[in-house]
């Protein structure tokens, strides 16, 4: 199986989880609430792409996408 850079491409939920240092329910909590953006081809499959979720994190709480250490 071929690995990418986080922030080369689409990721998954767990990824995304870990990239945030957070629970995998938190992103679920989080593109529920249309918070971050998510792309999902099926109902068990989300799909992130790392910088659109850094801006929106920018875009929601005010922090810098330094700060946000993706």
């Amino acid at each position: 199986m071929k690995t990418t850079h986080p922030d080369q491409g689409l990721i998954k939920k767990k990824q995304l989880a870990a990239l945030l240092g957070g629970a995998p329910r938190t992103v679920d909590q989080w593109s529920s609430r249309r918070w971050i953006p998510v792309i999902a081809p099926t109902r068990r499959l989300h799909l992130f792409e790392a910088e659109e979720v850094r801006q929106a994190l920018k875009e929601r709480f005010g922090i810098p996408a330094e700060e946000v250490r993706l």
